[in-house]
C-alpha cells in the first residue's frame, strides 16, 4: 500500500470495512428514477451478489452501521456511498428458495455496452467485498458525521456519527465481487438492462 494520508492510495483485494463497493438495487430488476428511497427500512434477511468490471466514483465516504431485519435481527454492515458513480458491466443476482419448487434465481445485467450504469447519491450496505481499488486524496479515520467529500451519512442509518469513517475525492474499483444487504440511490440509470429468472442457482460469481 502506498501509505499517503492525502494523494493516491492503491489497495489490492482489501475487504469489508476498508473498501468501497458497488451494487445495483435491493429490489432486483427495478430501475430507480429521480427521488431517493425511504432512508430507513427493514432489510429482507437475504443477501444478494454483485459483480462489475469497473466502477469510477466521485465523492466517496464509508462508515460502519447496523441494518435491522424484519424479525428484529441486527446485521453489521459497511456503508459505502458515492455522490456519483459510473459502473461498467454490472451483474446482480439473488437466489430465492421456494417451498416445494426449489431455488429460483433472479439475475440482472446492465452497462455491458458502451454506456455504463450511472448512479447519484448511491449507498450500499455490504458485508463482503473483493476488488482492486485506487483512491485519490483519501482521509482515513475521519468521524463519520464529519465527512465532507461524499454524500454524508444516510438519514435514518443506525450509526454513530463519532465512529470511524474514511473519505476520498475519487475511487476506482476493478474486478468487483461483493455481497450486500441493501442499496438506495437518488438516481439510478441502468443502460441495456436485462433480467432473467431461472430455476436452480445461477449467480454472478
Amino acid at each position: 500500500m502506498e501509505s499517503l494520508a492525502r494523494g493516491g492510495t492503491r489497495w489490492k483485494r482489501f475487504a469489508v470495512v476498508m473498501v468501497p463497493s458497488v451494487a445495483a438495487t435491493a429490489a432486483i430488476g427495478v430501475a430507480l428514477s429521480q427521488g431517493a428511497l425511504a432512508a430507513s427500512f427493514s432489510v429482507s434477511g437475504q443477501q444478494f451478489k454483485v459483480s462489475t468490471d469497473r466502477l469510477d466514483g466521485t465523492g466517496f465516504v464509508q462508515y460502519g452501521a447496523v441494518d435491522a431485519q424484519k424479525d428484529g435481527k441486527q446485521v453489521p454492515v459497511a456503508v459505502s456511498a458515492f455522490s456519483d458513480a459510473k459502473i461498467k458491466n454490472l451483474c446482480q443476482s439473488v437466489v430465492v428458495p421456494v417451498p416445494v419448487f426449489g431455488d429460483v434465481s433472479m439475475k440482472l445485467m446492465a452497462g455491458g455496452g458502451s454506456t455504463p450504469v450511472v448512479a447519484k447519491n448511491l449507498y450500499i450496505d455490504l458485508d463482503q467485498l473483493n476488488a482492486d481499488a485506487t483512491f485519490k486524496n483519501i482521509n482515513i479515520g475521519v468521524a463519520a458525521g464529519s465527512t465532507s467529500k461524499g454524500p454524508g451519512m444516510k438519514k435514518g442509518d443506525k450509526a454513530d456519527p463519532g465512529s470511524f469513517a474514511q473519505e476520498a475525492d475519487t475511487a476506482t474499483l476493478t474486478g468487483v465481487k461483493q455481497t450486500a444487504w441493501a442499496t438506495t440511490a437518488g438516481t439510478f440509470k441502468l443502460s441495456g438492462l436485462q433480467m432473467k429468472v431461472t430455476k436452480g442457482k445461477s449467480e454472478c460469481y
